[in-house]
């Protein structure tokens, strides 16, 4: 157990599925890191899809898929030699219900806006918007991929640190 004055890792939730969205979401908490995290949660979440009611087709494994999904954005989003921790989660339940049950103990969530299942003419995805609003802590929801230059990097430091 944790004694009052030993500091609780700054952990930032990373909602992933697998979209351009979430690889960039992932990038960019990756730059948030000097300031908001020790840790990066890189979450994916399943469940049974409700267009089939009570019958599923025996041959798909959401979780199967889902750890798939997580894993293929890591890869994509971030280098296998990344300095921070960065642990991965896969979990049972409904993606905002999830991510906002996981702002509980994080520092931040980052989001992208939008993810596979939405609808064309939506702004804001239903999961970013739901987390946005439920969240426990701050939200930040990307709308795509940090753009730097060539030889270019990010480095960030809280507001009133020294330069």
């Amino acid at each position: 157990m944790e004694s009052p004055s030993t500091p609780r890792p700054r952990v930032i939730v990373v909602g992933v599925d697998g979209s351009p969205s979430s690889v960039a979401a992932l990038q960019l908490a990756a730059s948030l890191v000097p300031l908001a995290g020790d840790v990066i949660h890189a979450v994916a979440a399943w469940q049974y899809p409700l267009v089939f009611g009570l019958y599923t087709p025996v041959d798909w494994n959401y979780e199967e898929l889902g750890g798939k999904a997580l894993d293929r954005a890591l890869a994509d989003a971030l280098p296998s030699t990344y300095p921070c921790e960065i642990e991965r989660h896969l979990l049972k339940g409904a993606p905002a219900e999830v991510l906002i049950e996981e702002s509980r103990h994080a520092s931040m969530v980052v989001v992208g806006s939008r993810g596979h299942g939405g609808f064309g003419g939506l702004l804001l995805g239903s999961v970013s918007s739901a987390v946005a609003e439920r969240a426990e802590c701050p939200v930040l929801v990307s709308h795509g991929a940090l753009q730097l230059r060539e030889g270019e990097t990010v480095a960030l430091r809280p507001v009133g640190a020294s330069a």
